[in-house]
C-alpha cells in the first residue's frame, strides 16, 4: 500500500499520513471572517446575482424545462435561458427551498459556505501532501486573495467550483497515497465541470499529475477523469443544441498570448508587489516544494496552457473563470514558503498573508455593483398608487421585478415589464432604465411617451460599479 512517504509528505510515527487537526479550520474560519466583513454593508444583488435568485425560485419543472429548451424564465429574459450553469441553479433551487434560507442573503451564504468547504478540503489534502504547515498555509492564502474573496461574497456558481476542486484534490490525494479515493476523485471531478465548466482543465490537470506521479498504474484515474468531464460535456452539448451556444462570448476577451500574466495579475489583484512575490515562490514552490511539486505545477500551468490553446480558435479570457486554476497558484506559493530556511518561514508567510489583505482591502469599500433596491426604494417613497412604473429595458427589468417582490409588493399593480411599453394615457409614469456612457439605453418608451403629450420633468440617477440606473418621471 502506498503511504504519505511516497509523495514527500512527512509520515505519521506509523507511517500514515497525519491526521486531520483543528488547526485546519483556520483557512475556512478566516475566509468566513472576511466574507462578513465584505457582506456587512448589505448591498442588494445585481443583474447575474438576482438573476439567480429569479431563477431558483421558479417551480423544478420549470427550471428544467428552460435549462433544455433554451427558453427564459420571463418574458424580458426570453433571450437569457437558465441553460448556462444550469446544475448550479438546481442547487440553489434545493437551498432556497430549505425553511429560512429563501432570502437575498441566504443565496451569497451557500457560496461562502461552499467556498469555505473548499478550502478546508484543499487544506486536508495538502496536508496530508506536504505536511500541516503547508496545508494551512495553503489554505489561508487562497483565503485572503482578492479575487477569490471577490466571488466568494456572490450569489454565484464560482463557491461550488472552489468546492469540489477541495474535493477532487482530496481524492487524488488519497488515492496517492493509499489506492482509494477513486469515487471522490470522480464525483468531485464531475461537480467542478458542472460548477464552472473551465474548471474541467483543473480537472485535466489532476489526471496528468497522476500519470507522472504513477504512470501505468494511474490509468484508472485517467478513466475515471474522462467519465467525470462526460456529464459537463453533455451540458455543453444541450447548449448547442438549443441554440445558446455562444451566449456571453461577448464578455470573453482575446489577450494575444498574455492570458497568463493577465490571470497572475487577476489573482493578485493587480498589485505589483504580490504579483512578483506569489509568483517567486510559486517557482521555490515548483522546484523544491517537497510532496507538492508535481501536483502544483499540473494544477497551474495545464489549465493555462489548455486555455492558451483554446485561445488560437477564439477569445477565452475573463478573469473570474480562472479561478479554479488560479487557486493551484496560491496552494504552489504556499508550498514555496515552507521550501525556504526555517528561519525565513514565518516572516515570508506573514508577507505573503498581509500582501494579499492589502490587496483585498479595496473590497471592503467597493461601491455596490447595482442599485436596484434603491431604485425601488425611491418609487416607494415617491411614486402615487396607480402611476405606472415601467422598465424600459433587460436589466432594469430583471432588477425592479426582483426588489418589487421582495421589498415593495404594494407596486406590483402599476408595474410594466418588456415587450409591454409605456402606457400612453397615465398623467405621470416612472420610467426605469440602465444607462451606458452616460446615456439611456435606446428604447421605443420614449416617442410612445412623447407622443402621448408626456414630457420628462425628473432625474434620478444611481451610478453603480457594474450597472449605471436612472428613474425618470414623466408627466403630461
Amino acid at each position: 500500500m502506498q503511504t504519505a512517504v511516497t509523495t514527500g509528505a512527512p509520515p505519521r510515527p506509523d507511517g500514515g499520513p497525519l491526521r486531520w487537526s483543528p488547526v485546519e479550520l483556520l483557512p475556512p474560519a478566516v475566509l468566513a471572517l472576511l466574507c462578513a466583513v465584505l457582506l456587512a454593508p448589505g448591498h442588494g444583488l445585481w443583474f447575474d446575482e438576482a438573476f439567480t435568485a429569479e431563477v431558483a425560485r421558479r417551480p423544478l419543472a420549470d427550471i428544467l424545462r428552460a435549462i433544455v429548451t433554451g427558453e427564459g424564465v420571463s418574458s424580458y429574459l426570453a433571450d437569457v435561458p437558465p441553460s448556462y450553469n444550469a446544475p448550479y441553479y438546481l442547487v440553489v433551487h434545493a437551498w432556497v427551498s430549505l425553511p429560512g434560507a429563501g432570502g437575498d442573503t441566504s443565496l451569497r451564504v451557500l457560496s461562502v459556505l461552499a467556498t469555505a468547504g473548499g478550502l478546508a478540503l484543499v487544506t486536508r489534502a495538502v496536508t496530508r501532501l506536504a505536511g500541516r504547515a503547508a496545508g494551512v498555509l495553503a489554505g489561508v492564502v487562497p483565503a485572503t486573495a482578492p479575487l477569490l474573496l471577490e466571488q466568494a461574497v456572490e450569489a454565484r456558481s464560482y463557491g461550488l467550483a472552489v468546492l469540489a476542486t477541495g474535493g477532487a484534490l482530496l481524492g487524488l490525494t488519497r488515492w496517492l497515497q493509499t489506492g482509494r479515493g477513486l469515487l471522490l476523485f470522480g464525483l468531485a471531478g464531475a461537480g467542478m465541470g458542472l460548477a464552472h465548466w473551465y474548471a474541467v482543465t483543473v480537472l485535466a490537470a489532476f489526471v496528468v499529475a497522476a500519470l507522472l506521479l504513477r504512470g501505468r498504474a494511474a490509468v484508472r484515474v485517467a478513466v475515471v477523469g474522462t467519465l467525470a468531464a462526460l456529464p459537463v460535456a453533455g451540458l455543453v452539448g444541450v447548449n448547442l443544441l438549443n441554440g445558446t451556444g455562444a451566449r456571453n462570448a461577448e464578455h470573453l476577451r482575446d489577450t494575444g498570448g498574455t492570458l497568463a500574466d493577465l490571470a497572475v495579475e487577476a489573482w493578485a489583484g493587480g498589485r505589483t508587489p504580490l504579483l512578483h512575490l506569489t509568483v517567486g515562490l510559486a517557482v521555490v514552490g515548483a522546484l523544491r516544494g517537497a510532496g507538492l511539486r508535481v501536483v502544483g505545477v499540473c494544477w497551474v500551468l495545464v489549465p493555462l496552457l489548455l486555455l492558451l490553446a483554446a485561445e488560437t480558435v477564439r477569445p477565452v479570457y475573463l478573469p473570474r473563470y480562472l479561478l479554479a486554476g488560479l487557486v493551484g497558484l496560491g496552494v504552489l506559493a504556499a508550498a514555496g514558503v515552507t521550501a525556504l530556511p526555517r528561519g525565513a518561514r514565518t516572516p515570508v508567510a506573514a508577507v505573503l498573508v498581509g500582501l494579499s489583505l492589502v490587496a483585498s482591502a479595496p473590497l471592503a469599500t467597493r461601491e455596490p455593483r447595482e442599485r436596484s433596491d434603491d431604485v425601488v426604494a425611491l418609487l416607494l417613497r415617491e411614486q402615487r398608487a396607480g402611476e405606472p412604473v415601467v422598465a424600459a429595458d433587460q436589466r432594469a427589468a430583471l432588477g425592479l421585478d426582483h426588489f418589487v417582490r421582495t421589498t415593495g409588493p404594494r407596486l406590483r399593480p402599476d408595474v410594466v415589464l418588456p415587450p409591454d411599453d409605456a402606457p400612453a394615457g397615465a398623467d405621470r409614469v416612472w420610467l426605469v432604465r440602465r444607462l451606458i456612457d452616460g446615456e439611456p439605453v435606446p428604447t421605443d418608451d420614449d416617442a410612445v411617451l412623447s407622443d402621448a403629450g408626456l414630457s420628462l420633468t425628473r432625474t434620478e440617477d444611481f451610478p453603480a460599479a457594474k450597472t449605471d440606473l436612472v428613474v425618470q418621471l414623466w408627466e403630461r
